[in-house]
């Protein structure tokens, strides 16, 4: 990038790089790290910021030893939102135990850091609550999505 944005350089990122996927040019895995600070001038950090961008909305996902990659189209619901299915999924009541961050983490294939920024929205929102000794509890069960 060579001249500051005034809406923040990784969402301008992140942006292109939606776009990008959106029209076919980046499908399956991203390429490195380096080779888009290289591309967009940019520090790693600030890649990062716009990955994570793109992971909470869905697009992309962490994959472990592989590096970054783009959700399929049907796939496309946010780390949130398929972690709330969670509850209806495995037919959790209010006061079930919800599974932990490692299985999390292994289930949908994302960094603990993803899963515990959405566990802590959960939690925020009223659906999760966290028992001493026992881990996160279902606290209330979502709305209905319309899902059947």
């Amino acid at each position: 990038m060579s001249e500051a944005s005034p809406r923040g350089t990784y969402l301008v990122i992140s942006e292109a790089l939606r776009k990008r996927i959106e029209a076919g040019e980046i499908t399956g895995t991203l390429p490195s790290e380096a080779d888009l600070m290289r591309a967009h001038d940019v520090a790693r950090n600030t890649i990062r910021r716009a990955l994570k961008v793109l992971e909470a909305a869905g697009v992309l996902e962490s994959a472990p030893g592989v590096g970054w990659r783009v959700i399929r189209t049907g796939d496309r619901r946010s780390l949130a939102e398929r972690m709330t299915d969670v509850i209806a999924e495995d037919s959790l009541a209010v006061g079930d135990t919800y599974p932990s961050e490692s299985k999390l983490c292994e289930r949908f294939g994302v960094s603990r850091t993803a899963v515990r920024r959405v566990l802590a929205n959960m939690e925020g929102t009223g659906l999760l609550a966290t028992v001493h000794g026992k881990g996160r509890t279902v606290r209330a069960l979502p709305p209905d999505r319309g899902r059947s």
